[in-house]
């Protein structure tokens, strides 16, 4: 069995490749394989290979949501960059899992379509976004979503509405059982006047510039905010801004925002994140839960 030989013939593959060029906090060991699936049926032919010769794999977008450990990966990371077609049909757009977030909402905002405007900063994929139900300005992936395209843990495409996929705050059908790979989605939206909408979202990424730690690595928000409470506020009462473990700091502009101060680790993330949540429950017995996830610890 020669993992590089048979990945190659299904799209592109590289070998001791850097995981800290694949995720936003800029971390991680080494992955023995990264591979690119050219097509969906490649991808499936490639899973099938993966899941019969019982080979480590994992599904990651833009890694913008992602903490990996030092240690090497070993086994294949699934980037789906390549799976990016679009393609707007009236009001509603059909998006496959690899095609960015950012430049998706920027162009339908430019076209004049409204409902996606709030994803004009989320730094990932669609099929990331979708995963983990993204959101910001109290609107989500969930409010405009018709369907998504998934291939199911026996390796059959399936495609569900919206509304049987399970999605509430940052979660999701996907991220419960993380069994399915996503594909693609549909999403429904309305047509506006191009200028209104540029015009919130300039105001939006200026408001971002001034409360976002937007030049450092981070993954952006860390914690999901807890019921009537934000967990940003939270963590700057306690004086937290500014407290860093090796290279892990909490942002000094966002306190919801760990970032890369310089040289950091995942294993800093993880003890900073790990402190954050002891001292907000000793002082307000209020449990923070991670909103990014923890890989290869």
């Amino acid at each position: 069995m020669n993992i590089y030989d048979n990945l190659s013939k299904l799209g592109e593959v590289l070998k001791d490749e850097p995981i800290s060029r694949y995720n936003t906090y800029k971390v991680g060991g080494s992955a023995d394989y990264i591979f690119f699936p050219d097509s969906i049926e490649n991808l499936i032919k490639g899973l099938k290979f993966l899941k019969d010769n019982k080979i480590l794999y994992k599904v990651i977008g833009n890694g913008s949501n992602l903490i990996f450990s030092s240690k090497p990966y070993k086994g294949v990371l699934i980037k789906l960059d390549k799976l990016d077609d679009m393609r707007i049909n009236d009001k509603e757009v059909y998006v496959e899992a690899g095609y960015k977030t950012i430049k998706l909402s920027n162009k339908l905002s430019r076209d004049g379509y409204t409902g996606l405007e709030f994803a004009t900063g989320i730094p990932g994929t669609i099929g990331g976004a979708v995963f983990m139900n993204a959101g910001a300005y109290n609107s989500d992936f969930k409010s405009i979503i018709k369907s998504v395209t998934f291939i199911d843990d026996n390796g059959d495409i399936k495609t569900l509405e919206g509304k049987d996929l399970e999605f509430e705050y940052r979660n999701s059908l996907f991220k419960k059982e993380k069994k399915q790979i996503i594909l693609s989605t549909t999403v429904k939206l309305e047509k506006d006047n191009p200028q209104k909408i540029i015009e919130l979202v300039e105001s939006r990424k200026i408001r971002r510039i001034e409360s976002q730690p937007l030049d450092y690595p981070s993954a952006g928000s860390v914690f999901r905010n807890p019921d009537g409470n934000y967990a940003g506020k939270l963590i700057e009462d306690l004086g937290l801004k500014g407290y860093s473990i090796g290279g892990a700091k909490v942002s000094e502009k966002h306190a919801n925002f760990i970032i890369n101060a310089g040289n950091a680790t995942g294993e800093d993330i993880k003890e900073l994140i790990e402190f954050i949540q002891t001292k907000v429950k000793e002082n307000y017995n209020i449990d923070l839960f991670l909103e990014q996830e923890l890989v290869n610890f």
